[in-house]
């Protein structure tokens, strides 16, 4: 079975950068350590510092849902309501 890469793209109000960066570096390592977890690094644009990317290695759909639905990604999304401009998600499979 095919493993599910994940690419996130946060943008940050531009008064809420710092508040943003802190909350996304609080899910690292207790994604890290979650079932299924192969890679989760986060990434922050050098040229536009609201923009925040989270490139996700996962060992199958379910139990990248699993983590979608995990107590610690509930609190980030409580943390950071009305803090970000836009989130795009892409489910991706490597085919080279």
């Amino acid at each position: 079975m095919a493993t599910l890469t994940v690419v996130a793209n946060i943008h940050a109000k531009p008064e809420d950068i710092d508040l943003i960066k802190s909350e996304l570096g609080k899910l690292i390592p207790i994604t890290r350590g979650e079932r299924g977890c192969i890679h989760y690094d986060l990434h922050q644009d050098n040229e536009d510092p609201a923009h925040f990317m989270f490139y996700e290695t996962w060992e199958s759909r379910e139990l990248w849902q699993a983590h979608m639905s995990a107590p610690h990604l509930a609190a980030y999304l409580r943390a950071t309501e009305g803090r970000v401009e836009t989130f795009t998600l892409n489910e991706m499979t490597q085919i080279a």
